[in-house]
């Protein structure tokens, strides 16, 4: 039992089959139709697919023109993608403790840091707030104080396709230039690898597309009034594209999105109601944000000399349960260890020792939901 999986059908096998028959299996039709129906979804005006969710973080960098020794901040508690999309460019990184609440980038943290920043002249180039198991950071207060420091915004939304955030899609970009989602096997819809970027903003989606593709312009010239050029590159760029038969998956994935949420809700109730217990708390969520619940996490106080936690990971791996931890603060690894020796992110390095990703998935079986659920009882002190 994995702590998160991909739910494919016969029916995304019997379309991935089709478009393996198409003459073109890469800038083929599929890949701008689904970047239309993603963009749909979200309600973005414009969504560029990758072939990653780092390659959608790192050309989103790029179109907001991150720069050599401009800060690039981020939360503490996320997947190193959110930081690295930074050094990529040059950038130095910043980190901003989380929200005891709900592990997301703190407000209350994230007002102090800027505040302190603007007096000594470090104010961040751009923000990435990070939407973290599926539920949205406070866009609004973050967007106002986006306004006063001058500084743009990238959501990471990676795990949260579906989420909502004061009745708007997240991706939609209401508080955002760019929104970024990963469709990794054990995300809310799967094309194997891949990611899109969403933006409501042409110019940053005409970069976009550019860094995708090379740094290419397409665009028919005359080079010195005798060569003629169909494509010219003007500026550095990767090879970062969704090839058809992704797209063509994630086109079939994306019709059963509700189906998907409605099962991972599902999956969550049983918890909540299931596992209580005094050691373990849960995260708490606002009314007027909804989740898209990629993870469900607990956490665990420890009791007495003994980091429970730990135990209870042990135990479960034993019995091949293959829960996880979400996620080793940034500040933890060795990369990013010698950035951060002056800092202290006491809730993130607090919440890291308590916190476990519990398995939730479209098709986790709901015996098996009652197995984890029986098994920590019996590992944990009533």
């Amino acid at each position: 039992m994995e702590y998160s999986k991909q739910s494919v059908s016969k029916e995304d096998i019997r379309l991935v089959s089709h478009a393996l028959k198409k003459n073109l299996i890469t800038t083929g039709s599929s890949v701008p139709l689904f970047e239309k129906k993603i963009s749909k979804f979200v309600n973005s005006k414009y969504a560029v697919a990758v072939n990653s969710g780092t390659s959608a973080l790192h050309i989103a960098c790029m179109a907001l023109d991150l720069k050599k020794n401009d800060y690039l901040w981020t939360s503490c508690n996320t997947f190193v993608a959110s930081a690295n999309c930074g050094i990529y460019c040059g950038a130095k990184v910043d980190l901003i403790d989380i929200d005891p609440d709900d592990y997301n980038l703190s407000i209350n943290f994230l007002k102090k840091k800027l505040q302190k920043a603007k007096l000594e002249k470090k104010l961040p180039k751009i923000i990435i707030p990070v939407h973290f198991a599926g539920y949205s950071c406070e866009m609004e207060e973050i967007k106002k104080l986006s306004k006063f420091y001058n500084f743009r915004i990238i959501e990471d939304a990676s795990h949260a396709l579906g989420g909502q955030y004061k009745g708007y899609k997240v991706g939609s970009c209401k508080y955002s230039d760019i929104s970024v989602f990963s469709f990794h096997p054990t995300k809310i819809i799967t094309t194997i690898e891949g990611g899109i970027a969403c933006t409501n903003n042409r110019k940053i989606f005409l970069r976009l597309i550019k860094s995708r593709e090379h740094g290419i312009e397409r665009k028919k010239i005359t080079y010195k009034k005798k060569y003629f050029l169909n494509y010219q590159q003007i500026s550095i760029g990767y090879n970062y594209r969704m090839n058809d038969i992704q797209a063509t998956l994630g086109i079939s994935q994306l019709s059963r999105i509700k189906l998907f949420y409605k099962k991972r809700v599902e999956i969550k109730n049983i918890y909540l109601k299931k596992l209580k217990n005094k050691l373990i708390t849960f995260p708490i969520y606002k009314k007027n944000v909804i989740s898209s619940y990629h993870l469900f996490v607990i956490r665990i106080k420890p009791l007495k000399n003994i980091r429970t936690r730990d135990l209870i990971y042990k135990k479960l791996k034993k019995l091949n349960i293959n829960v996880n931890i979400h996620y080793i603060p940034l500040q933890f690894h060795k990369f990013y260890r010698k950035f951060f020796t002056k800092q202290k992110f006491i809730e993130s390095e607090r919440y890291y020792s308590e916190a476990l990703s519990l398995p939730i998935y479209p098709d986790l079986k709901k015996k098996d939901v009652q197995k984890v659920i029986n098994k920590i009882k019996k590992i944990l002190p009533s």
